[in-house]
């Protein structure tokens, strides 16, 4: 029972052979295969009319939940609710209930809002709680520092934040300015552990005209432990019409310098440190791609 490609003018003969095997149970292929018709369209005309047998059929896993699907919008629930309920896509959802009607909304503009604002709100404190996590678990990682890592952490500090010499302008002095406090102290516990005596240190604070100068000079004289009268004169940032400050409210107080007085063999062995790490991370990475 085949058919040689290109005799199809004898359509009611072929029709015949068609429906004959569609009634045993064949599907479109094997009757293609059999009859040896590759044209489509004249396939599915010579078995028009004729149902494709049952062991074709899709499975109708997802005709029940497009039936469910139909049932709970008439019954006014929102996409998210479906797709939540039928554990389904948005697009699907979608597809098998857009032709029917909208639900009618039970809540007002203010409260859907609210509502957005609450779920909105909790995903920022779990996102907040595992930042803080992650934080506390990096800070008590930590432990306690030897006095050659503290040592190595402020000369990094130091190269980082710290004044330099400049080629065309050698000076060695040793000045730390930062508006951090947590950097401050970090950066006074290294001059204790390099022997620099407090009393070779100056202080200088350094903040915009329209801040609360006396409360940020108070706030860092407590803070480094020192007199506020022994402070030097304040630096005061005038501004002009174009200024736009971002640092402001109640936690700017500024920036405080830390000089220390006859430095210069101090900040040798600073920048003679520093540049020790570089060759010792420099040899480490050498050693790494080899």
């Amino acid at each position: 029972m085949t058919h040689t490609p290109g005799k199809y003018t004898d359509f009611e003969t072929l029709r015949e052979q068609a429906v004959t095997l569609r009634r045993r149970g064949y599907s479109l292929r094997q009757i293609r295969d059999e009859l040896k018709i590759f044209n489509n369209d004249i396939l599915n005309r010579l078995v028009k009319g004729e149902p494709p047998p049952e062991w074709t059929r899709r499975p109708n896993t997802k005709d029940d939940l497009r039936a469910r699907a139909r049932e709970l919008r008439l019954q006014g629930w929102t996409y998210d609710r479906i797709e939540a309920e039928l554990g389904c896509s948005r697009s699907s959802v979608s597809l098998w209930v857009r032709d029917l009607p909208r639900p009618e909304r039970k809540r007002s503009a203010e409260e859907a809002a609210a509502i957005a604002r609450r779920g909105w709100e909790a995903k920022l404190r779990i996102r907040e709680e595992e930042r803080q996590q992650t934080k506390d678990e990096a800070r008590q990682s930590i432990g306690n520092l030897s006095p050659r890592e503290l040592f190595l952490v402020g000369v990094g500090l130091y190269w980082a934040e710290g004044g330099k010499d400049k080629p065309y302008d050698r000076r060695e002095n040793v000045a730390f300015v930062n508006s951090d406090p947590h950097m401050i102290q970090v950066y006074l516990a290294w001059l204790d552990l390099v022997g620099v005596e407090r009393e070779r240190l100056r202080f200088t604070v350094m903040i915009h005209e329209n801040a609360d100068v006396a409360g940020a000079e108070q706030y860092w004289a407590d803070l480094v432990g020192a007199d506020r009268t022994t402070f030097n004169k304040t630096t005061i940032k005038k501004h002009t019409p174009k200024t736009i400050r971002k640092n402001i409210g109640d936690s700017y107080r500024g920036c405080l310098v830390v000089k220390v007085l006859k430095g210069a063999d101090l900040y040798r062995r600073i920048e003679g440190s520093w540049y020790g790490i570089v060759e010792s991370v420099r040899e480490a990475d050498q050693q790494n791609r080899t």
